[in-house]
């Protein structure tokens, strides 16, 4: 086994290094990356990124929003979470979780944490979960990797996943809110994230002499070219997530009203507008001007600059219809 270090707390370069690894790097050794995030939602392969965050909050604490590769449920990252990373050559496409779990699982064991498996793909201690774990296959290899939860902010863990749009309906894979909980609350030997960290990797490595892959100057070109490519778009993050429909609505002095968007790859393909207020202009022409657009803010508002509410609405600011508008 090689080990793969990395001290970047971005999660754009973090999953970039992770993809990296797991399809371009043909070594003859299993690899382990053991890696942090500062605060962000890592969106599942298959899941819509609007459905699983709550943007509001997620915009007033600068979280980041990055989607992954692996199937799965949207999870909450910060420092005081660490995650692992195998990539593993194997022939089989079977998805065998406690593989990778159980080694965890007695690691844990070594330092007096008695954590067990529950459900498919989670670890936890009591019944409250702090470890959740996605993998996928290619070419001959897997690539497996969890979360531990050891002293994150329990409720930036809900408030950052709990969704405030009226209603989101799509065919993304939704995710599965399990009570959560921190290991290091269960440790009598009160040890600092470094020290654990350091602790499983001896661990994993059967208490040998650590071997490390030294990323080339070609690699970390590759890993930045990725990550910018990639996992610092809107269109990964957010324009890859399934089809969907939205209903938002609100009430304001000119009265109530109600926008429904079907939304494909990012981009709006449909808008209607129902309510009870007056319009001295056609609705539907406001409609069709959002027909084409990124689903995003920067987008709406921009379009809404140019557009007189007040004669298709009545008494109300863009300020207000932006927010009826977003998610």
């Amino acid at each position: 086994m090689l080990y793969i270090r990395n001290d970047s707390h971005d999660p754009h370069h973090n999953l970039a290094l992770e993809e990296y690894a797991f399809k371009n790097l043909e070594l003859e050794e299993s690899i382990i990356l053991l890696w942090q995030n500062a605060p962000s939602v890592i969106i599942g392969r298959y899941q819509n990124t609007v459905e699983e965050i709550n943007s509001e909050y997620i915009k007033k604490n600068n979280i980041y929003v990055v989607r992954r590769i692996t199937g799965g449920g949207a999870v909450y990252h910060d420092l005081g979470n660490l995650n692992f990373s195998f990539i593993v050559k194997e022939t089989q496409s079977d998805i065998d979780f406690r593989k990778f779990t159980d080694p965890v699982i007695k690691a844990l064991s070594e330092i007096g944490i008695e954590a067990s498996h529950t459900g498919r793909n989670d670890i936890a201690i009591d019944g409250k979960k702090f470890s959740g774990n996605a993998q996928c296959h290619q070419r001959g290899k897997t690539l497996h990797h969890g979360t531990i939860l050891f002293n994150s902010c329990l409720e930036n863990v809900q408030a950052a996943l709990n969704v405030k749009a009226d209603k989101i309906e799509s065919k993304g894979i939704k995710s599965v809110r399990s009570r959560v909980t921190n290991i290091l609350d269960y440790l009598d030997k009160k040890v600092t994230l470094r020290e654990f960290r350091d602790t499983l990797l001896n661990y994993l490595f059967e208490c040998q002499p650590i071997r490390e892959y030294i990323l080339t100057a070609a690699d970390k070109a590759n890993i930045r070219r990725l990550m910018e490519e990639k996992y610092l778009t809107w269109e990964w993050n957010y324009g890859n997530s399934p089809a969907y429909n939205i209903i938002k609505t609100g009430r304001y002095p000119s009265g109530g009203i109600e926008v429904r968007l079907n939304v494909e790859k990012g981009i709006i393909t449909e808008c209607k507008i129902y309510g009870d207020f007056f319009s001295s202009a056609e609705v539907d022409e406001l409609a069709a001007r959002f027909v084409g657009v990124k689903y995003r803010e920067e987008d709406l508002a921009a379009l809404l600059a140019d557009v007189d509410l007040i004669e298709y609405l009545g008494a109300i600011t863009r300020e207000e219809f932006l927010q009826c508008l977003l998610y």
